[in-house]
């Protein structure tokens, strides 16, 4: 176990699906702004190398993840709590554009499966990761909890919903918005804050690099949430300093 004497002034962060695009970004903001951040990702060594990429901005650890494997779940908190024994930051970050065959489906065309497919990722998956970390995060005197979301997801923002449909999708992070919320509201008596962060148009090989923002500029908004002072908002979707009306 690390000595945590050597840590005490410092904040432990753990972001998933972060081995590359506006994770990897969150990490290295996070890191470049002293916090010990976890990196999580799938595969072993594309994670250990984002880390070790990532090592010269401040103290990135690499520790294995599938978001929708509860046995890993459980290793990466065990992992995280033998360390360093506690939690400040949880960035719910992994996610998926759609289940093999169904992008840009019209409703009528999707399939109740494809939706499985995609809401084991980006709805059930945090669930999973938020429930067993949550432990963790009240250890913590500020815990934060920031689920990476996107406008699509929004019902009532104007623009949300223009160019090519993908219902599965959008609807998977209208979802994570209402579960946000509800979180929040369950931890109103606690020092936790819970709040999603919306990227904006990204250009990743989420997106084949369509995006008209760079990765370390979506992530900005997830780093902010995740460095609130205790009279910071929470149940609520940002995208940079702007309240969506998801």
């Amino acid at each position: 176990m690390v000595d945590m004497t050597t840590l005490a002034d410092k904040k432990i962060a753990f972001v998933t699906g972060a081995n590359k695009g506006i994770g990897k970004a969150i990490v290295k903001g996070l890191a470049r702004d002293g916090y010990v951040v976890y990196l999580g990702a799938r595969g072993v060594e594309r994670g250990r190398a984002a880390a070790a990429e990532l090592a010269g901005d401040g103290t990135v650890r690499f520790v294995q993840l599938d978001v929708t494997d509860p046995a890993s779940v459980l290793a990466a908190k065990e992992t995280i709590e033998t360390e360093v024994g506690r939690l400040d930051v949880l960035v719910n970050n992994a996610g998926i554009s759609s289940a093999p065959g169904s992008r840009f489906r019209s409703p009528i065309e999707e399939s109740a499966d494809n939706l499985r497919g995609v809401y084991e990722t980006n709805v059930f998956a945090v669930v999973t990761v938020t429930n067993v970390f949550i432990p963790l995060l009240l250890r913590s005197n500020a815990g934060r909890i920031v689920n990476v979301t996107s406008k699509r997801g929004s019902i009532g923002e104007d623009g949300a919903w223009v160019g090519r449909p993908n219902m599965t999708y959008s609807t998977s992070k209208t979802a994570l918005n209402a579960i946000t919320v509800h979180y929040a509201r369950s931890l109103a008596e606690t020092p936790i804050k819970v709040n999603g962060a919306a990227p904006g148009h990204v250009a990743t090989d989420f997106n084949g690099f369509r995006g008209t923002r760079t990765p370390e500029q979506g992530a900005l908004v997830a780093i902010r949430l995740a460095q609130l002072e205790s009279d910071g908002p929470t149940g609520l979707v940002f995208e940079d300093d702007v309240q969506l009306a998801w």
